[in-house]
């Protein structure tokens, strides 16, 4: 059987940061890939998505976006060229095509069992990513068979989808993206809209990234940020990385003619009712971008940042008459789009660190068993934990706490602060 001192899970940009901080500290390691590197990006993702973050924030170690359109947004092969770049430069040991099928502990580290055979280590990182699988509620089990269902992770175009009307569910970045792309395509559209975060594309001149960036918002530990658990169970913002730079937020929508209603509820005798709360969480939404935007202009105020003068935008317009029951029935509606949000996959992991709701125990990233690691979560050490510019400070950190547990292996204790 093979031994290695670390196995790094997955080889999108988290695993290969991992790995590159590994190696600057020679720590044997091999980094195994269900897929191909960038496997995500490459294969569950829809056709016209492109990044949120703008190009110049597009960073890994040692490794930066230097093309001709630093206030572009990458496509997604732009982003598998981006990520398969970053793994040649730095020489990452990745074995490919090798999925993970077991992880469980041992008297002196972990077995890692593969559908390509099994190796023993001492530490392992997780890197298998937080969007493995959509996060449906149960609701859908309720739905007329006559109505199709996709996700994110399925959805690629309008083409995919029959004729007819579209219900969206879910109003963060992906699904008022959906749900722009699909009234685009001349289908009419419902979004059902519960929380999200609303901003605007630009602020003041910058992108709003920008702000985010320079304010020093993103960079936010985890034990800094009040009610943790719920930061990291926010929403994505409202946000598409379109060439023209737009702002994507529920006034464009509804200028477009997607319909609004309030969040889905449940499905009962073939309709699907919803809450009447919908101006109380749009108005909580304005309420929140404009407090973010006064952090801001309060940071700005300091500097002798080169930005345009402070600004306000229009408050989310609410529909005078809003549905609290769809047919699902009647032939309006044909598709549902589930953009309810994605959760990992750890079906795979045998070690208790996992709680009832599927989400792993750590602090920072370093998991509730000694010599387990986790990178590419929301929140893990920062606020841009899960963007590609905000994973090298996390890796650094978390390797750092690995080298020195490793260290502590031949002198007796096995376990060391969390910090």
């Amino acid at each position: 059987m093979a031994h290695t001192t670390t196995v790094v899970i997955g080889a999108g940009h988290a695993g290969l940061a991992a790995s590159h901080f590994l190696s600057e500290r020679a720590i044997d390691h091999v980094v195994l890939e269900r897929g191909e590197v960038a496997n995500s990006w490459r294969r569950e993702r829809w056709d016209s998505l492109r990044l949120l973050t703008p190009n110049w924030q597009s960073r890994l170690p040692g490794h930066r976006y230097e093309g001709p359109d630093p206030d572009g947004y990458m496509t997604m092969g732009e982003v598998v060229e981006f990520i398969d770049r970053f793994a040649a430069l730095s020489d990452a040991p990745v074995r490919t095509g090798t999925a993970v099928t077991s992880v469980r502990r041992t008297d002196d580290g972990y077995h890692v069992t593969t559908d390509d055979g099994s190796l023993t280590c001492r530490t392992v990182v997780i890197a298998s990513g937080a969007c493995n699988q959509p996060a449906v509620p149960g609701m859908r089990e309720a739905v007329p068979a006559a109505v199709e269902q996709v996700t994110p992770l399925t959805y690629r175009g309008p083409d995919q989808l029959p004729d007819g009307g579209v219900l969206v569910v879910g109003a963060s970045a992906s699904g008022v993206q959906l749900a722009a792309e699909l009234r685009r395509s001349g289908r009419p559209v419902i979004l059902s809209t519960g929380e999200h975060v609303r901003l605007p594309r630009t602020y003041r001149g910058r992108d709003v990234l920008w702000w985010m960036d320079a304010s020093g918002v993103w960079d936010q530990r985890y034990d800094e940020v009040p009610d943790l658990p719920r930061a990291r169970q926010l929403a994505s913002p409202q946000l598409v990385g379109a060439p023209e730079r737009a702002t994507l937020d529920l006034n464009a929508l509804t200028a477009m003619g997607v319909e609004l209603v309030g969040r889905a509820a449940t499905v009962r005798d073939g309709e699907m009712l919803f809450s009447g709360g919908l101006g109380n969480v749009i108005s909580l939404a304005d309420l929140k971008m404009d407090r973010l935007l006064n952090t801001f202009d309060e940071w700005a105020a300091g500097t002798d940042a080169d930005v345009k003068p402070p600004e306000r935008f229009e408050p989310t317009r609410v529909p005078e008459s809003k549905r609290l029951r769809l047919d699902l029935r009647g032939g309006e509606i044909r598709t549902i789009v589930w953009a309810t949000g994605y959760r990992p996959d750890y079906t795979w992991l045998d070690v208790p660190v996992v709680d009832g709701k599927g989400r792993l125990s750590h602090d920072g990233g370093i998991v509730d068993s000694p010599g387990l690691y986790a990178l590419g979560l929301p929140v893990l050490r920062r606020r841009k934990s899960t963007f590609i510019h905000g994973i090298e400070d996390d890796a650094r950190e978390v390797v750092d706490h690995l080298a020195r547990y490793l260290a502590t292996l031949s002198s007796g204790p096995d376990r060391i602060g969390s910090t």
